[in-house]
């Protein structure tokens, strides 16, 4: 199969969309199939005002000519940024099948960031984008819920996964003596990051990541530790040295880090919210509590083990063949599920 990919979200920008994209097209390649990721890196894009890691694609012009050329047997559109609007827009006026995923709360992000517009204004923006999607893929139930009660249509299940060849227990590598609690993710303002950060908590605190508010925050917390990004080995190390891995976002639709400290051993803190609701055993793999200090302290307490056995259940292989068991082909005809079926 001929699979296409467009996202506005790519290298060498660092999130929990890239990171699934990327374990997608290497399992789809894996599979056999023929994957192209159409992103900002094949056109011409400048800084996002106020986010300037995310590009913003301009020449927008040559999507639909990228798409066909490629000939693609289906069309995965996996952001709601202009690469996928203009890309479905193309699709559209042709009458082509295709299927898009919501990866994030956009319009609790946006509220986060600009508290004027009302989070009912990006739903409607994200009804609009979605309309003519033959599957809105999302990750999970609790968010099919969530979504369908905004009005949202043909909603699919598409779990994610973790790499357990790269994120495990190194049983060799000696433990810290000061208990380290650890984030991993965007220094951003939906990420509540200063509900953790303004914690009193025993041993060091260590940030893994960037973003627009790095800069401030260190100047502010300078007893912190502010690592900057960790990729491959150096991030697997970051969770194995952490005695407990805090998330203290709201508005997470998943957070796959939660899945990769897990594999390492290691548990997480959390409010008691969609994403870590949903990724977390309450009181095995980790504490969800509304005092997030309280939930890091009991944390400390957890089997690691345990929280390693847990992750393991979760594979990308899987999450790739639920991908495409969901996946229209572009002449609206055929689903991929009887490709599955036939082997091939």
């Amino acid at each position: 199969m001929r699979i296409l990919i467009v996202s506005d979200a790519w290298t060498p920008q660092v999130n929990g969309v890239v990171t699934s994209l990327q374990a997608l097209v290497r399992e789809l390649r894996g599979l056999g199939h023929q994957v192209k990721l159409l992103s900002s890196a094949d056109f011409r894009a400048v800084p996002c005002p106020t986010y300037p890691e995310i590009p913003l694609v301009w020449n927008l012009w040559r999507v639909g000519a990228a798409i066909r050329d490629f000939r693609p047997d289906c069309v995965h559109l996996a952001t709601e940024g202009p690469l996928g609007w203009t890309a479905r827009r193309w699709l559209v006026r042709r009458g082509l099948a295709f299927s898009t995923a919501i990866h994030t709360r956009f319009p609790e992000y946006v509220s986060t960031r600009w508290p004027w517009i009302a989070p009912r204004w990006g739903y409607a923006f994200l009804r609009a984008f979605h309309r003519p999607s033959q599957a809105v893929l999302v990750t999970t139930e609790r968010l099919r819920e969530e979504f369908a009660g905004w009005r949202l249509q043909r909603l699919q299940l598409w779990r994610k996964g973790v790499d357990s060849e790269l994120f495990r227990v190194d049983g060799e590598r000696p433990r810290p003596p000061r208990p380290i609690f650890l984030y991993v993710g965007r220094i951003a303002p939906e990420k509540n990051l200063e509900a953790f950060l303004d914690l009193d908590l025993p041993g060091e605190k260590r940030v893994v990541g960037d973003g627009p508010q790095r800069e401030a925050l260190q100047a502010r917390y300078p007893q912190v530790r502010f690592l900057g990004y960790r990729h491959g080995r150096q991030l697997a190390e970051a969770y194995q040295d952490a005695a407990v891995l805090v998330f203290p976002s709201r508005t997470d639709t998943y957070g796959l880090v939660m899945l990769e400290a897990l594999a390492c051993g290691t548990p997480v803190a959390a409010y008691p919210v969609a994403g870590p609701l949903d990724v977390l055993l309450q009181g095995q793999s980790g504490v969800m509590d509304e005092d997030l200090r309280s939930a890091c302290l009991a944390a400390l307490e957890l089997h690691r083990g345990r929280c390693a056995e847990l992750a393991a259940a979760q594979s990308w292989r899987a999450s790739a063949l639920e991908f495409l068991a969901l996946q229209p082909l572009i002449d609206g005809e055929l689903v991929l599920g009887k490709v599955l079926a036939d082997g091939r």
